[in-house]
């Protein structure tokens, strides 16, 4: 068992005896120790080499716990002047950041641990020059990349934020193992499969994990294997950081302040219902919908990405509220609908984000949960002066009765100046603008 005197004051660790390959964090909080077991990385799949494997299960990690949409390999080759080049990284992009990940696999057995740490060290700035060399392609020369449900998006370099991941498959780091590398002239980082793992399990959300990753990748780096006991030091930091003021009133009259950490200390969903996988299901709900010929793949990535950005430690609760929507809007009048709706506006009120329910869906639903959208997005951009680069999301549940499925998800999305007429806004206003008890608007801090 490590000293806790010889690391952190919050937080220490010890190897299991009967898997060398996880161990057990014991997190000191105010409310006692918390403990949380961080398991091997997922077994490589069979049939294939070691090197190939080790990409495949790093590819599956992001997928299963985060989103297969999120998660690409290139289509082709990339043409540059009369060659060709492969850019054979995996991407993993959200919104309009990315990482480009190059995972380095030991397959012979290993040796000394000085030589180990020598040959982690050489595949280290190996891997780091390759992500640098992809990054430069991809500004030069857009390529087409796969998604994990195997669709295409033209990616531009131009478009993203770039962290480099270094990402090591070892049976056995040897402890203290930290690699340096010369700068790339953007930020990196360096996980063990494990680590990898840990951070989707731990977040379920791959807009979290990439910004864990450039969050990360900002401090100082931490010995192979170490990346879960830097997480809770952060997560405890912010658990102790008090939220920053906002002004609530970008929402308009009732913005309330929702301030929750950026990490969470508990797992994603370890509350013991599965009120947290709604958003996953409403993820896969936009994923899997079929596109009208005017929505491109390019569109649905932008909505998935813009709904990801749910903060995962909210995402419970806005799970149980949306379950309570839809249980409460069919108890209606025939012929009459009932609206809920719950609103999210980021620190910086360029990002609005509207989920809700409704009785019913049908063309006056849609088109009246367009205008809401609308009217939402010009009422804060008014107020914030910050319409060029603004966006808002809307995604609103209506209960089927077919018994096919729960309920259908449609989405709605706007950005920009709307250059709404003054009777547009005036109809709107007159449907929207009442007092009503079902309306609930927070700020995110």
């Amino acid at each position: 068992m490590t000293d806790p005197a010889s690391s952190s004051p919050q937080l220490w660790r010890y190897v299991q005896d009967d898997d060398p390959s996880a161990f057990t964090l014991i997190v000191e909080t105010p409310n006692g120790p918390y403990v949380r077991r961080i398991p091997p990385a997922l077994p490589l799949p069979p049939g294939v080499d070691h090197g190939s494997g080790a990409e495949a299960a790093a590819h599956t990690a992001a997928a299963r716990w985060g989103m297969p949409d999120f998660v690409f390999q290139q289509a082709d080759y990339a043409t540059k002047g009369s060659g060709r080049r492969e850019l054979g990284d995996r991407l993993l992009l959200s919104g309009r950041r990315g990482a480009v990940v190059q995972v380095k696999a030991r397959t012979v057995k290993p040796k000394q641990d000085s030589q180990e740490v020598a040959w982690i060290q050489k595949v280290a700035a190996k891997a780091m020059k390759q992500a640098k060399g992809t990054v430069r392609q991809l500004r030069m020369l857009p390529a087409d990349m796969v998604n994990g449900r195997s669709r295409t998006l033209q990616v531009d370099g131009n478009a993203f934020e770039w962290v480099a991941v270094f990402l090591l498959d070892h049976p056995q780091v040897p402890e203290g193992t930290q690699v340096t590398w010369e700068p790339i002239g953007m930020p990196a980082i360096a996980l063990t499969r494990r680590d990898w793992d840990f951070l989707f399990d731990q977040l379920r959300s791959t807009t979290a994990v990439l910004d864990y990753l450039f969050r990360a990748a900002d401090e100082e780096p931490v010995p192979l294997g170490e990346e879960p006991v830097r997480f809770y030091e952060l997560a405890a930091a912010d658990a102790a950081t008090p939220p920053k003021a906002i002004d609530t009133e970008l929402v308009g009259p009732g913005g309330t302040l929702f301030s929750t950490p950026q990490l969470p200390q508990a797992p994603a969903g370890s509350d013991g219902t599965h009120a947290h996988l709604m958003i996953r299901i409403m993820l896969e709900d936009v994923a899997t919908s079929f596109l009208r010929d005017s929505v491109a793949e390019e569109d649905r990535f932008t909505v998935l990405s813009d709904l990801d950005r749910l903060p995962v430690p909210a995402r419970t609760e806005w799970g149980h509220l949306l379950l309570g929507m839809l249980r409460d809007v069919p108890e209606v009048p025939e012929e009459h609908c009932k609206w809920r709706f719950r609103r999210l506006l980021e620190e910086n009120g360029t990002h609005q984000l509207i989920v809700g329910a409704a009785t019913r869906f049908d063309p006056i639903i849609q088109a009246a949960f367009s205008a809401y959208v609308q009217l939402r997005h010009h009422e804060v951009t008014t107020r914030t002066g910050r319409a060029e680069e603004s966006s808002t999301l809307g995604v609103l549940l209506t209960p089927r009765r077919d018994g096919v499925r729960p309920w259908d998800t449609s989405a709605a999305r706007v950005h920009g100046d709307l250059n709404l007429s003054q009777e547009e806004i005036r109809v709107y206003s007159e449907a929207w603008n009442r007092a009503t008890e079902d309306a609930e608007i927070s700020v995110s801090g």
